[in-house]
C-alpha cells in the first residue's frame, strides 16, 4: 500500500468530514474547519481541497436532492472512502509515534 502524504489543510478537511455527525457538504465542512482551526478560510479553498481529496481517492461524493431553501440547487455530500480511513489511521499512528519519541522533560528543558 502506498503511504498517504497529505498537507495540513487536507488532513484537517478529511478529519472534519470524518467527524461530521450529519451529512458532510461544503458549508458545514467550511464552518467546522473555521471553528476548529480558529482561522478565516474561503469557501473556495474548502471546495478545492474536497475535490482534490476526491481525485486522490480519499473521499467520494454524491448529489442530494434540490431544495427550495437553496433556490432549487442540489448539495454535494462527501464521505470517506476506505482509502481515506486508512490515510487518517496512518497519519494518526505516525503522529502518535512521534509524540511518544519525545523524551520526558524535553519541553521543560527548552522552556515550553
Amino acid at each position: 500500500m502506498r503511504r498517504a502524504f497529505l498537507g495540513e489543510f487536507e488532513e484537517i478537511v478529511l478529519l472534519v468530514v470524518a467527524a461530521c455527525s450529519e451529512e458532510a457538504y461544503g458549508v458545514n465542512i467550511w464552518e467546522e474547519v473555521q471553528k476548529q482551526t480558529g482561522r478565516s478560510i474561503t469557501m473556495s479553498a474548502v471546495h478545492a481541497t474536497l475535490y482534490r481529496l476526491e481525485e486522490k481517492g480519499y473521499l467520494e461524493s454524491s448529489m442530494g436532492g434540490a431544495t427550495a431553501e437553496r433556490g432549487g440547487r442540489r448539495k454535494r455530500f462527501f464521505t470517506l472512502t476506505a482509502l481515506g480511513v486508512r490515510a487518517l489511521n496512518d497519519i494518526q499512528e505516525m503522529r502518535n509515534r512521534l509524540w511518544e519519541a519525545i523524551p520526558p522533560g524535553k519541553f521543560q528543558l527548552i522552556g515550553g
